[in-house]
């Protein structure tokens, strides 16, 4: 009797034991690397994946960290074996099966950044989204129409419609995603800013606000000088007189344009002609950011009806054309500068182009 309860006790203790050393390594195997090796960059769990085919996408990429029964322990003890989401997932062999069951439970999937950058025209914004990766490109043959149509706004000109900004996406999303967003952000800040006008902005309604900030958005070289440059449209659109800016025209050129205006160029009338035609053009031109939308609605106060580059991205505003033409002089024909201002003499704002 005696004999049998030794050998009880004994089979009680190598149990004990054997339940001791695996608890301790599942707990190791819990909070350990992931791989002893290189592992793929990430992995993509589809919809409809089952925890047993998520272990396998995992072996594939490189996860060599514990048994198969030992995940199913964990993602059993994490409540992840039926919580795991679709997606795209990034891997390192320095992550633990605990922290990638984390992510994957709560969807932490792998993201990418895309930026749309203020200035941009439509067609160089298509082009952008087309060289983005892995961004599905579902706008490939489609014309600007049947895009817009896409998006959920037919009949809409796509023209500065995009807020520039920087977009996150997951793999799996598709240019469309991103327009949609982008068109959503940019429908937002236009209403903000508008919302935010000055009294005297001589603007009948936000379009007209998108379009003359998408002119402020390609004269400006330095960012400070936006409200400045959107002054001198002000003045310019209460006074009747001509926008007279190069970027409208280069637009107007579109595929034409060599990278050289001309003059012939600047006399040659289009609906963008802003020499030719008073008034703004059409649509807008590029994309504004925010700033430019908010330039636009509350242009800086003064008397500057021109300005002129001085081919460091500033430029000098002046408030009659003699003034003006002093400054072409000076930074466009060489021809020599007028004495400098007094100290704080309001010369430098916003602007690259120059209305004559």
């Amino acid at each position: 009797m005696r004999w049998g309860l030794g050998v009880l006790c004994l089979l009680l203790l190598a149990a004990a034991a054997l339940g001791a050393w695996g608890w301790t390594r599942y707990q190791r195997f819990a909070d350990a690397p992931l791989a002893s090796g290189p592992t793929a960059d990430s992995v993509r769990i589809e919809r409809g994946d089952g925890f047993a085919t998520a272990l396998r996408r995992l072996r594939a990429a490189g996860v060599d960290a514990g048994h198969d029964l030992e995940w199913r322990l964990l993602a059993r003890q994490m409540d992840a074996a039926g919580q795991i989401k679709a997606g795209e997932y990034a891997l390192a062999p320095e992550l633990t099966p605990r922290e990638l069951l984390q992510r994957m439970r709560e969807g932490r999937v792998l993201q990418y950044r895309v930026t749309l950058v203020e200035g941009l025209n439509f067609r160089q914004l298509r082009a952008a989204l087309a060289a983005t990766d892995p961004l599905e490109h579902r706008t490939v043959g489609m014309d600007d129409a049947a895009l817009m149509a896409a998006l959920g706004h037919p009949g809409q000109h796509p023209e500065g419609r995009f807020l520039p900004e920087t977009y996150l996406y997951q793999r799996g999303d598709s240019d469309l995603d991103i327009l949609r967003r982008a068109h959503a952000a940019m429908e937002q800040a236009l209403a903000e800013a508008w919302a935010a006008r000055a009294a005297d902005v001589p603007l009948a309604s936000p379009d007209e606000a998108l379009v003359l900030a998408s002119i402020v958005e390609k004269e400006t070289g330095q960012a400070r000088e936006r409200p400045q440059i959107a002054g001198v449209f002000a003045r310019r659109l209460r006074k009747g007189m001509l926008l007279q800016t190069d970027p409208t025209v280069i637009y107007g050129l579109g595929s034409a344009y060599d990278g050289n205006i001309r003059r012939r160029d600047l006399t040659t009338d289009t609906p963008y002609n802003t020499y030719t035609r008073a008034g703004l053009p059409p649509t807008p031109i590029a994309m504004p950011g925010r700033a430019a939308l908010r330039a636009a609605v509350d242009p800086a106060p003064g008397d500057a009806l021109y300005f002129v580059s001085r081919n460091d991205g500033s430029h000098v505003f002046s408030a009659t054309y003699a003034e003006h033409n002093q400054a072409v002089d000076c930074y466009q024909r060489r021809r020599g500068c007028p004495p400098p201002q007094a100290p704080g003499a309001d010369d430098d704002a916003s602007g690259e182009e120059t209305p004559r």
